[in-house]
C-alpha cells in the first residue's frame, strides 16, 4: 500500500514539475559524461521521464554500474552503459537529444578560463561524434563554460556540414532556477508560481535576471533586486565554497538540465508553448551567441 502511494505522490511531483505523461513517440536520450557528479543525478532523472524510451549513458569509465544501478528504476526506458570512445557511436545512433556534462567541474581558485583549457577539448570531440552518428539530434550543453563550449560546438558541427543553429542550446536554466527559488523567497511567493527570464550568458556577469519581468510581480526596493542579481550571479561559487574543495553544483545543475531536456522533448513531441531561457545564437543584439527565451 504504501508503495502504491508513494510512486503516485512521485509521479504527481513529477507533473507538477512539468514532466509529461500522455501516449508519446518514442525518444532515445544520450547523457555524454553519464558518471560524473551532474551525469549520475541528470542520468536518475531522465530515467524519471515518461517522454524517454531509450536512454544512452556514456563516458569514459564506470558507466556500466550507473546504467545498471539506473535501469532498476521501474519506469518507461529501457537503459544501456557505453564506455570508451569505441562505443560512442553505439551510444549517439538513433539519439532524438544528447545532453553533455561531460568535463572537469570548476574548483575553488579555478578560473573559466582553466576550465575552458581543459573542457574545450573534451567537447570538440563530442561533438565531432554527433556530428557523424546523430547530426540531427537536439544538443543540450552543459559543459562549463557554456558562453565558449556553445560557439566551440557551432564551429565543429560547421566544419562537419551538420550545423543547425536551432537544435544547438546552451543551458542556463540552473541561472532560472536559482532566480525563481532565490526571487520567490524574497517575495514571500510560491516558487512553483514564478517565473522570471535569465538572459545574457552563463558566466558571473553576464548573467542577467529579469527581475523587473518576474512574475508574480513584487514591489521589491531596488537594494533587493542588486542583491538577488548578485546572487543569482555568484550562486555556482556559492555552492563550490560551501562545498569546500569537494564539488560544484552537480544537483542542481542535473535538475536544471533534466528540466531542459523535457522542453527539449515536448518540442519535439509537438507540444506547443514550450519556453526556456537558453544560450543560442542570436540576432537580439550584436553578439553572436546570447541567452533569451526561446
Amino acid at each position: 500500500m504504501f508503495r502504491s502511494v508513494a510512486r503516485s505522490a512521485a509521479g504527481k511531483h513529477l507533473l507538477r514539475r512539468g514532466y509529461a505523461t500522455e501516449s508519446v513517440p518514442d525518444r532515445k536520450v544520450a547523457v555524454l559524461g553519464a558518471a560524473g557528479g551532474i551525469g549520475q543525478p541528470l542520468a536518475l532523472l531522465m530515467k524519471l521521464n515518461p517522454l524517454v524510451s531509450r536512454l544512452a549513458l556514456y563516458d569514459i569509465a564506470n558507466t556500466p554500474g550507473v546504467a545498471a544501478d539506473v535501469s532498476h528504476v521501474n519506469t518507461r526506458s529501457e537503459v544501456a552503459g557505453y564506455v570508451g570512445e569505441d562505443q560512442l557511436k553505439q551510444a549517439l545512433e538513433g539519439c532524438d537529444v544528447v545532453i553533455i556534462p561531460a568535463g572537469v567541474p570548476r574548483k575553488p581558485g579555478m578560473t573559466r578560463d582553466d576550465l575552458f583549457n581543459i573542457n574545450a577539448g573534451i567537447v570538440k570531440g563530442l561533438c565531432a561524434a554527433i556530428a557523424k552518428y546523430c547530426p540531427n539530434a537536439l544538443v543540450n550543453m552543459i559543459s562549463n563554460p557554456v558562453n565558449s563550449t556553445v560557439p566551440i560546438a557551432a564551429e565543429v558541427f560547421k566544419k562537419a556540414g551538420a550545423y543547425d543553429e536551432k537544435k544547438l542550446f546552451g543551458v542556463t536554466t540552473l541561472d532560472v532556477v536559482r532566480a525563481k527559488t532565490f526571487y520567490a523567497g524574497k517575495a514571500k511567493a510560491n516558487v512553483a508560481d514564478v517565473n522570471v527570464p535569465v538572459v545574457g550568458g552563463h558566466a558571473g556577469i553576464t548573467i542577467l535576471p529579469l527581475f523587473s519581468q518576474a512574475t508574480p510581480k513584487a514591489n521589491l526596493p531596488e537594494e533587493d533586486i542588486k542583491a538577488l542579481t548578485k546572487r543569482t550571479q555568484d550562486g555556482g561559487t556559492e555552492v563550490v565554497e560551501a562545498k569546500a574543495g569537494k564539488g560544484s553544483a552537480t544537483l542542481s545543475m542535473a535538475y536544471a538540465g533534466a528540466i531542459f531536456a523535457d522542453a527539449c522533448l515536448k518540442g519535439l513531441n509537438g507540444v506547443p508553448d514550450v519556453v526556456e531561457c537558453s544560450f543560442v545564437q542570436s540576432t537580439v543584439t550584436e553578439l553572436p551567441f546570447f541567452a533569451s527565451k526561446v
